[in-house]
């Protein structure tokens, strides 16, 4: 390993032993130093660091800045040990992160999904039967897929019909009630896997068919293989399963499908909206909130409401 690998390898450990998480950095960092020690001779320059912050000529402008932030802060500690390095200036790709529009998914489309899912193949059934049991909880629930995989069996009580999230986005946990069509469910699933696999020696609730913890990377190369079975995707050249819409928009449909289902009610969705940020374990409220703006017909609801409150007001 080279000189400037090794002082990676340093950087890394010394911010996590501070608190921060850095997750997916010290293989993209890896990635940032092999062209620095290639073309630069172990020495970080600003115009190295924008071309490789730009590498992924397709991907959006905040991951070139996501990227090019990287190794701005990997500059500046090394220049402590280097003074030949440069610290690429602030700003220099000052480009926010956009969420994309969630799509939603019609009843029908999930359905399709899952039976395409329910007829994948593998020696054991287990394939199939992991998928087909893990996209419906997602759609049940709207948990994010890297809480899903990392249920363990002491996680889910089906008795009282509670799943716990442990260590979920922010270090955060919290409880997540069920309903009694997929408590049943997933007590049709732990059958059928026990019966496949009955010396299981992982603590994972959701299996691969090694018997192993299912892994987010699987999951959504599963959910993409069927989603261009079912025509949801269209293949390009360059993505074999095409480009559309994403396993995390099972977590938008949940969201949105709670909201118009409150608004079309007449709930007071101002009060209950706090409910929903807790079940999906939203941090903060807003985030809730970014659903009205993003789907129209959300939006289209809130402003009736708020004009026919104004309405309703004596003059």
């Amino acid at each position: 390993m080279s000189q400037l690998g090794t002082a990676a390898k340093a950087y890394l450990l010394l911010r996590r032993r501070l608190g921060y998480a850095l997750k997916g950095a010290d293989r993209r960092l890896a990635n940032f130093v092999a062209l620095v020690d290639e073309e630069g001779d172990g020495v970080i320059t600003t115009e190295l660091a924008l071309r490789w912050a730009r590498r992924p000529r397709r991907a959006q402008p905040a991951t070139w800045a996501a990227r090019l932030a990287l190794a701005r802060r990997f500059a500046a500690h090394h220049k402590a040990t280097d003074p030949r390095t440069e610290v690429p200036p602030a700003g220099l790709l000052p480009e926010r992160y956009r969420r994309q529009r969630p799509y939603i998914y019609t009843e029908a489309e999930i359905h399709r999904v899952l039976e395409a899912t329910a007829e994948l193949r593998s020696p054991r059934g287990i394939r199939a039967l992991t998928y087909t049991t893990l996209f419906g909880l997602l759609a049940a629930t709207g948990m994010r897929v890297s809480e899903v995989v990392a249920l363990d069996g002491e996680d889910v009580d089906l008795a009282e019909g509670v799943l716990t999230i442990r260590h979920a986005k922010f270090d955060s946990s919290r409880l997540v009630p069920i309903h009694t069509t997929t408590i049943h469910a997933l007590q049709e699933y732990t059958a059928k896997r026990d019966t496949a696999l009955p010396r299981l020696t992982t603590s994972a609730f959701f299996v691969s068919e090694r018997g192993r913890r299912v892994t987010g990377c699987s999951t959504r190369y599963n959910f993409a293989l069927v989603s261009r079975q079912v025509g949801l995707r269209e293949p390009t050249e360059r993505h074999r399963h095409g480009r559309g819409p994403r396993l995390h928009d099972l977590r938008h449909r949940f969201a949105a499908e709670t909201l118009l289902r409150w608004y079309r009610k007449g709930a007071d969705v101002e009060r209950e909206m706090a409910k929903l940020s807790a079940y999906l374990g939203h941090v903060h409220v807003n985030d809730t909130y970014w659903y009205i703006e993003a789907v129209p017909e959300l939006l289209e609801l809130a402003a009736l409401r708020v004009t026919g409150d104004r309405m309703e007001e004596p003059s």
